[in-house]
């Protein structure tokens, strides 16, 4: 008999293809979720895997409430439900911004966590409240803190610098140097099922991360190998280039200082402890997943 699960966020980038990947081996069941207060949900599934709430909003136009409601009470109240249901497995969609929005060195599951933003903060929130709870016996939870997730789909950061490299435009940001992780949506997959098979696996937080960090520079060349085209890197300015992205904050241009320090930091992540749980590495390199979704933009 197949194990039924509860998913919420189905309609996002994660959800869209996690619910793509699942289907064949599991009886799936989507969850609309806002937050209202006082509501109470129904669990009659045997696992959930909690993905919805509010997404980092880049243009800065969020209420601060609103993430404190999709991010910290809502998820709340679906933990709730499941410490009383029969299911056996929850499953939190975190992030390493919960911990850090800037890395000095390779972040782990020992640093102490000192989100700055309103989103970071009320993931963390979230974590804190699901690890305050004791465990009712034969029940597993897993917060998951992913880095920049990238798949089939993606219209992030990723597709914007693919639209560049496409069009045959100059990189200008070569001057910076830095190292960052992704995560291959297939490695998320990948490490989603067998949490929710593996009940050697303990409860407790868990960084997701590819094996390997390319710096932007490397992404870049990346692409331009993935698109058959020569890449063209401007070591311009520093000095300028902040100054443009401070120019972008007024007057919404798609560089901004925001979109600047993703593009250019050190956002390294350790994924050691998860692969250390498992008893079994990932299956994508990050080289080759990032390959696979560069493809996908070309359909």
């Amino acid at each position: 008999m197949q194990k039924s699960i509860t998913i919420s966020g189905t309609t996002g980038f994660v959800g869209s293809n996690l619910v793509t990947y699942l289907k064949e081996t599991f009886v799936l069941q989507a969850l609309s979720t806002r937050y209202i207060p006082n509501q109470q949900f129904d669990i009659k599934t045997d696992a959930v895997i909690h993905l919805g709430g509010k997404a980092h909003d880049l243009k800065k136009v969020s209420i601060p409430q609103d993430y404190y409601d999709s991010n910290f009470e809502l998820t709340k109240q679906l933990f709730d439900a499941f410490l009383i249901s029969n299911s056996s497995v929850f499953i939190f969609m975190s992030t390493v911004k919960a911990v850090a929005d800037e890395v000095k060195g390779i972040l782990s599951e020992d640093e102490i966590p000192n989100p700055k933003t309103h989103y970071g903060k009320a993931k963390y929130q979230a974590e804190e409240y699901i690890l305050s709870k004791k465990l009712p016996e034969g029940k597993r939870v897993y917060i998951l803190r992913p880095c920049m997730i990238h798949g089939p789909g993606n219209k992030g950061n990723m597709n914007l610098l693919y639209q560049l490299v496409a069009r045959g435009l100059p990189w200008p940001l070569g001057a910076y140097e830095n190292k960052r992780s992704f995560l291959s949506i297939e490695n998320l997959h990948f490490a989603i099922n067998e949490l929710l098979n593996n009940e050697n696996v303990p409860s407790g937080v868990y960084n997701l991360a590819d094996d390997d960090s390319l710096s932007t520079n490397e992404l870049i060349q990346l692409l331009g190998t993935s698109l058959g085209k020569k890449n063209i890197v401007l070591n311009l300015s520093k000095k300028g280039i902040n100054s443009l992205a401070k120019l972008g904050d007024v007057l919404h241009l798609p560089l901004n200082t925001e979109r600047l320090q993703k593009l250019t930091e050190n956002y390294v992540v350790s994924n050691q402890k998860i692969i250390k749980a498992l008893g079994k590495p990932f299956p994508i390199k990050a080289k080759d997943g990032l390959l696979k979704t560069f493809e996908s933009f070309r359909k």
